[in-house]
């Protein structure tokens, strides 16, 4: 039977209908413009509202909604907690999803988008088939959603994959506090924030990103000056494929996958660099498995936290 997939991330809400075969019928997509709290949360049941409505207009009967959300979501309350959203520390998403669809029947799953992006690989990107898989999630910040014998590891406390936090560097710095070392060097906004702090040491006053602002700066400026040559962007992107290799490696040795999937929007751009990533991780990572594992771009782009939402909903995961 058909389902619902929302997919909420930190500045827009994905959502859509589909078939229980991974077929999307239709799909909206909204900007959360300053929302924050519960206008975010009712912005998420009014587009399960809409979406319910819709399907029965064309005859079609929901039989599950599927949630992707950008932090932790408690399995056992159903409550999340969303950094980038004002207001969404335990937030009661599940109970305000149940009272608005008024239909005892209705599952409901919501899940971290972490969880979702490997979800929705296995379910129709380049996981399909694998038992063991990772997604490396680069974008604004850093997360991993993790399949270890086809099934999403969650941790003890449903906060297992938030790798931004892993260390990769000594001795820890007060700057790391907020977000962790791997996030503050690699991610999105760590391009950015790396960048600004070595044009402050004045070293790099011919780069071109010396004449944008540091407000506006970020991390599409860098790849687009690392294109040009710029001495400034291809110290930040080095350091950057040092950070996603070690990881790599990390994950490697601990896990054995079979493939370890890039996305999130630094990826993008960054596909490029997946040899020099690889090669980087074959220097710390356990050689055997390093030998047996593929890495690879999303089949899914954006797209991959819906698809997961969708998976969601039609498994029960």
């Amino acid at each position: 039977m058909p389902v619902i997939a929302i997919d909420l991330g930190g500045t827009k809400l994905a959502a859509a209908v589909f078939t229980d075969q991974g077929d999307i019928v239709f799909k909206t997509n909204t900007s959360l413009e300053k929302r924050q709290g519960g206008e975010v949360g009712e912005l998420v049941t009014q587009h399960a509202k809409d979406l319910l409505n819709k399907a029965a207009e064309i005859n079609l009967t929901i039989s599950s909604i599927g949630v992707s959300v950008p932090g932790i979501a408690y399995a056992k309350t159903g409550n999340v907690w969303a950094p980038n959203i004002p207001g969404w520390d335990h937030y009661p998403l599940l109970a305000e999803l149940q009272s608005a669809i008024k239909n005892k029947e209705m599952r409901v799953r919501i899940d971290s988008d972490r969880a979702c992006y490997i979800l929705g690989e296995v379910w129709k990107g380049n996981a399909r088939g694998c038992r063991d898989a990772i997604f490396l999630a680069v974008g604004t910040g850093i997360g991993s959603g993790i399949l270890v014998n086809q099934e999403v590891l969650r941790g003890a406390h449903d906060i297992g994959g938030a790798i931004g936090w892993m260390g990769l560097d000594r001795p820890y710095q007060e700057k790391y506090n907020n977000c962790g070392c791997f996030e503050y060097h690699a991610s999105g906004k760590g391009l950015a924030r790396v960048a600004k702090e070595l044009l402050d040491s004045g070293i790099y006053n011919q780069s071109k990103l010396s004449a944008i602002s540091h407000s506006s700066l970020s991390a599409k400026d860098v790849f687009a000056a690392y294109e040009t040559g710029d001495d400034l962007s291809k110290k930040i992107i080095g350091n950057a494929i040092e950070c996603w290799g070690m990881a790599v490696a990390n994950l490697v040795s601990l896990f054995n996958p079979e493939k370890i999937i890039f996305g999130g929007g630094v990826f993008g751009p960054a596909i490029q660099f997946l040899d020099a990533i690889s090669a980087e991780a074959r220097k710390w990572a356990q050689p055997i498995s390093m030998k047996q594992v593929v890495l690879t771009g999303s089949a899914l782009g954006n797209d991959a936290g819906l698809y997961g939402a969708g998976y969601l909903a039609v498994n029960g995961f």
